[in-house]
């Protein structure tokens, strides 16, 4: 057999060569940001407060001292129990509360972003303190919610965006006259569930997050009373992610319920009651947000001297933690 010279080369086998790419690189997604809440009870700018502060020749000496921890929070909110005013004797004493105009300077001080002015102290410089606060306020950067220029807008609420969420408040009051009225001045949002739960539907439009204040509850006691109660199971099942009490001037018991939670009382934050020690021991309730995920509430007692609220010692925080009970139990 002859072999010729091409059969002697070697057979070399054709290999396809396939480019092959870098596997795909999927980024994380970046986590939420965090919001964090500060929420006080009732503030107080009359009376012997504001005695005090014209004494210190600083109208903004009564959040001075806490200004730095309320500042440090992304939302700082407080109820405002007593309108602003430029008409009139000063009030120092008795029930009928009026801010002098200078006193929004503690409010200032604080970082204050948004005050609830639905509470039975509403009306005390009338029709026309109700005007006045509303614009006073917007004239100093803070919002107000719970009344308004009329009464849609007032149920209407307030939204205030950080960290690309809309936070949205509403605000209501067991009573708006303080005794002194029998009309209803329908610009300030009173307590009503079928209402609160329409304004919250509507809220939910337009807020990633609803929190709700509520002015109610019997003076001095230490725990809920029943439309306390009802009125904030409802907001929270509504929607609701928080809600805020004040007007019993002492701290009451807070609640975890579905995805939110209830503080019934915060108590006093800025006020002349030397009565009673409880009145002098308030809170500060703080909430953390993780996107629109409620991710944690604590309360942050404050011991009230000489009309000024400071964070109390860590003493006290145990004894508020212990205090701080389910409340439907």
């Amino acid at each position: 057999m002859i072999l010729t010279r091409r059969a002697l080369l070697p057979v070399l086998a054709v290999i396809p060569f396939h480019r092959t790419s870098p596997p795909e690189i999927v980024p994380r997604p970046k986590p939420p940001k965090k919001t964090r809440i500060l929420l006080g009870g009732d503030v107080m700018l009359s009376r012997h407060v504001a005695r005090l502060a014209r004494a210190r020749h600083d109208p903004a000496s009564p959040l001075r001292d806490l200004a730095p921890v309320l500042r440090s929070a992304d939302i700082a909110f407080v109820n405002l129990e007593a309108p602003f005013s430029d008409r009139g004797r000063l009030m120092e004493h008795g029930m009928i509360f009026k801010s002098e105009p200078n006193m929004i300077a503690a409010l200032q001080t604080a970082g204050i972003a948004i005050v609830s002015t639905a509470n039975n102290h509403a009306r005390d410089c009338d029709s026309y303190g109700v005007e006045f606060t509303l614009s006073w306020l917007q004239q100093h950067g803070i919002m107000a919610v719970g009344s308004a220029a009329t009464a849609e807008a007032a149920h209407a609420g307030v939204i205030v965006e950080r960290n690309g969420l809309r936070f949205g408040f509403l605000a209501y009051t067991f009573d708006q006259s303080n005794g002194n009225y029998k009309d209803v001045d329908d610009r300030i949002a009173s307590m009503n569930v079928p209402a609160m739960r329409a304004d919250l539907a509507g809220l939910l439009t337009r807020a990633d997050v609803a929190i709700v204040s509520m002015h109610a509850g019997t003076e001095y006691q230490p725990r809920p009373n029943p439309r306390q109660i009802e009125f904030a199971h409802a907001a929270i099942d509504a929607g609701a992610r928080v809600v805020v009490g004040h007007h019993p001037h002492v701290t009451q018991p807070w609640e975890r319920r579905g995805n939110g939670v209830i503080f019934y009382s915060l108590g006093n934050l800025v006020f002349d009651q030397f009565q009673r020690t409880e009145t002098q021991r308030g809170a500060l309730a703080e909430v953390v947000f993780s996107g629109k995920t409620l991710e944690s509430a604590a309360l942050l007692p404050v011991d009230i001297v000489d009309t000024v609220p400071r964070l109390a010692a860590e003493s006290r925080k145990s004894d508020v933690a212990r205090a701080s009970s389910i409340a439907s139990r």
